[in-house]
C-alpha cells in the first residue's frame, strides 16, 4: 500500500491559443472541470500504475468534494482517510495553451484546514510501503506526516510544489525529493540541473530532477548518477506530467525496481499522460505503461 497525504482540488481548466498577459483578455476554445490536486493526482497515478493506494486529505461539503471522492473511489483508492469539512473544496484554475503549456492558480479551500495527520492517518502511513507528499497542504501538516513516516521506516517522496522554503525537519525526513528544473533552482539557488542536483544532495539522501522533454536526472549520496531520456511525444496537455511521474516512480520503487528501470517506468507514464487532456483523466494504466516501455 502507498499512502498519499496531500491535496484534492477541482481543476477548472480553460484551453486557449496563448495564455493571457497581465491586463489582457483572450477567448478560449473551451472549458472543463476535472478532479485534481497534486495529492489526488499522485494517488490516481499510483493506483493506475498498479499499487494499492490510501488517500489522506480533505474536501469541502460542496459538490466538488463529492465528485472528487467519487473519482478517487472509482480509481480503486481507499478514501476512508478523505475527511469532509465545512466550506468549499480546494480548486485550481488552469490555463492550457495550444503548445500544451500551462499556468495554475491554486485556492486551498478544505486543504488549508489540515493541521496534521489524524490517528487514523498515522496508522495508514505506518503500514505503507511509501508516503507521497506535496506542498499544497499547510507546511506544519506536511512535516508531521513526513516525520511519522521516518519514525516507521517508510520512504518519503516529496514533490516540493508549489515551491517554498523547506524546513530542516522536513528535509531530514525525506528519502527522495522530486522537483522539476525550476523548483530545483529555486530551492538551491543554483542554476543548471547538474549543479542543482549536487546542491539538493547536500539536503536529502536522493533527488530526481524532472526536465520535461529532456528527461530526468537522478543522484544519491552514495555516488550514483543517472540521466534518463524522455519518451519523445507530441504534448497536448502537460498539467499532470509531474504528478504522473512521481506516482509511477513510487510504485516502481516500492516494487523493488532498480532506480534506472524505475525512472524509465515513470518517464513512460508521464509521456503517455501528456498526450491526453486533463490531469486525473490523462493518467495511464499499468498495462499501457508496460506496453510502451522501451527497455
Amino acid at each position: 500500500m502507498i499512502s498519499v497525504f496531500g491535496s484534492a482540488n477541482m481543476d477548472l481548466v480553460a484551453y486557449v491559443p496563448e495564455a493571457p498577459k497581465r491586463g489582457e483578455t483572450v477567448t478560449g476554445h473551451r472549458f472543463r472541470t476535472v478532479p485534481g490536486g497534486k495529492g489526488a493526482n499522485q494517488a490516481i497515478a499510483a493506483a493506475r500504475a498498479g499499487a494499492g493506494v490510501a488517500f489522506l486529505g480533505a474536501v469541502g461539503d460542496d459538490g466538488f468534494g463529492a465528485e472528487m471522492r467519487a473519482t478517487m473511489s472509482e480509481a480503486g483508492i481507499d478514501v476512508r482517510g478523505l475527511r469532509q469539512v465545512p466550506g468549499p473544496s480546494g480548486i485550481a484554475h488552469i490555463v492550457v495553451d495550444d503548445d500544451g503549456g500551462n499556468s495554475i492558480i491554486v485556492v486551498p479551500g478544505a486543504n488549508g484546514t489540515i493541521t496534521g495527520p489524524s490517528g487514523e492517518d498515522l496508522a495508514a502511513i505506518a503500514a505503507s510501503r511509501a508516503l507521497l507528499l506535496q506542498l499544497e497542504l499547510p507546511m506544519v501538516a506536511v512535516v508531521a506526516a513526513a516525520q511519522a513516516a521516518m519514525v516507521s521506516g517508510v520512504p518519503v517522496f516529496l514533490t516540493p510544489a508549489p515551491v517554498q522554503p523547506l524546513p530542516q525537519e522536513l528535509l531530514d525526513a525525506v528519502t527522495t525529493i522530486v522537483p522539476n528544473e525550476h523548483e530545483a533552482a529555486a530551492i538551491t539557488g543554483v542554476t543548471g540541473p547538474d549543479a542543482a542536483l549536487e546542491a539538493l544532495l547536500e539536503l536529502v539522501e536522493e533527488a530526481v530532477i524532472t526536465l520535461g522533454s529532456e528527461g530526468a536526472l537522478y543522484g544519491s549520496r552514495s555516488g550514483e548518477r543517472l540521466r534518463v531520456p524522455a519518451v519523445q511525444v507530441k504534448a497536448v496537455d502537460t498539467t499532470a506530467a509531474g504528478d504522473t511521474f512521481v506516482g509511477a516512480l513510487a510504485v516502481a520503487r516500492s516494487e523493488g525496481m532498480d532506480m534506472e528501470r524505475a525512472l524509465g517506468f515513470a518517464s513512460t507514464a508521464a509521456a503517455l499522460s501528456v498526450q491526453r487532456e486533463g490531469a486525473s483523466t490523462s493518467m495511464p494504466s499499468r498495462r499501457q505503461i508496460e506496453d510502451n516501455l522501451t527497455t
